[in-house]
């Protein structure tokens, strides 16, 4: 600690050109594309790592980010457990067939992984410190320094209490859902539609497939459509298996607020996990999180950015945080770069990326609320083709760049009034 100390210390006297705060995916994806650019970059991350975080799976095109980043040679080198599809099982228990994403692109990107998040991060943050990047654990920023509107660096404390005052060119807030630039200039705009919350743990010895299905993520709807468990398989013959549903359903008016009773309340009401989680240990405490889905109004100002969680969350129902953490990171790391070469951190500059990515992140909530409006993908797909399905497989594996993927909006709303009017003749 007294070296880290010693560290901050002398970056008071010889300040970075971007400090990045918060290590995880999307700020260990910025500061490491920023330093192979030849800038210099730290990154203050206020816990130390290994450290738990829930969010396990990977989706194909985090493929392309992980890439860049030198990330692939590591992850085809480790104990995760490979990822080659998504199954859905319906209220009643009946399993699809799976979404295997080399169908639809037959790429060695469609092959991806699900992994524990405290290997992964530390992996992404010790790439990043091998890349240039000046990283420092145990370091908690206080506040974001703002000269009129421009962000001008930070104010942080180490584990000791010394605190400094630290300067820079850009700053990027990659801080999760602390949201210190979002919450300091008021940016945060609530979802309407998806406020929920979760409950989950972890089992050994549950229900796996075998050959390419082994590390298929299942979504598993509860009776009545009201929520949904994920499932999903990790290493060490563990899986990770959490239920999501409306806040006020899965925390208000129960008999009991244990964690405990409430998941096995609603594991009662899925059909689907009932048989895989039979006579399977469980193996870590119960835990539970808001899931309420939010978004900044901006996504950059004058000499600031934000990334990852820091911009936005949305309802984890298909896996798309930590693409959108990679994925964010990338893009303001592109924009940052481009704005040191010529000298212009503005607000335009730094966030150029936002409008297109915002747009995707569109695609991926509307696709989102059809699941939980109750839309039949099944009759879907029946009802409107093969092409079809590819644009909600472009969807499941991350692909949201598509402007066509719109056309599928206005075919599902007209599908599900048809199913609730047969649902509601006599």
């Amino acid at each position: 600690m007294i070296q880290a100390a010693a560290g901050l210390k002398a970056l008071v006297a010889n300040p970075p050109d971007v400090i990045v705060i918060g290590g995880g995916p999307s700020g260990a994806t910025t500061a490491t594309l920023v330093a192979q650019k030849g800038h210099r970059v730290v990154l203050l991350e206020r816990e130390r790592f290994p450290r738990y975080h829930i969010g396990e799976s990977l989706i194909p095109e985090t493929f392309w980010v992980l890439e860049r980043l030198g990330m692939l040679p590591k992850l085809r080198g480790s104990r995760f457990v490979e990822k080659h599809s998504v199954q859905f099982i319906t209220e009643q228990g009946k399993l699809s067939a799976p979404f295997y994403f080399v169908e639809h692109k037959p790429h060695e990107s469609s092959q991806t992984w699900q992994v524990t998040r405290a290997e992964f991060d530390k992996v992404m943050l010790d790439n990043a410190r091998e890349q240039g990047v000046e990283a420092f654990e145990g370091i908690r920023v206080l506040e974001v320094l703002f000269e009129g509107e421009r962000a001008v660096g930070v104010v942080a404390v180490d584990e000791d209490g010394t605190k400094v005052e630290l300067r820079s060119q850009v700053v990027v807030d990659a801080a999760g859902q602390s949201c210190l630039i979002q919450d300091r200039l008021g940016l945060r705009e609530w979802d309407p539609v998806l406020k929920k919350a979760a409950v989950w743990t972890y089992f050994r010895g549950a229900q796996r497939s075998t050959g390419r299905d082994e590390g298929a993520t299942i979504v598993m709807q509860l009776q009545g459509k009201v929520g949904w468990f994920w499932y999903i398989p990790l290493q060490d013959n563990t899986v990770s298996v959490g239920v999501v549903a409306p806040f006020d359903y899965l925390f208000k008016g129960r008999a009991s607020k244990d964690l405990e009773k409430i998941f096995w309340e609603e594991v009662a009401r899925c059909p689907g996990v009932q048989p895989r989680i039979e006579g399977a240990e469980c193996v870590a405490p119960y835990r539970a999180a808001k899931e309420y889905s939010y978004k900044s109004r901006q996504v950059a100002g004058d000499g600031w950015v934000l990334v990852g969680d820091a911009y936005g969350f949305l309802d984890p129902l298909y896996s798309s945080g930590i693409l959108l953490a990679l994925k964010s990171g990338a893009l303001a790391a592109d924009a940052i770069n481009e704005g040191l070469s010529k000298g212009d951190t503005s607000s335009t500059q730094l966030g150029k990326w936002g409008p297109d990515y915002s747009a995707g992140v569109e695609r991926m909530r509307n696709l989102v609320c059809q699941f939980y409006d109750g839309l039949n993908f099944g009759q879907f797909v029946r009802k409107h083709g093969e092409h079809h399905k590819g644009l909600i497989t472009d969807i499941l594996i991350g692909d949201l760049d598509k402007p066509e993927l719109d056309a599928l909006w206005p075919l599902m709303n007209e599908l599900r009034r048809e199913q609730e009017l047969a649902a509601s003749a006599p």
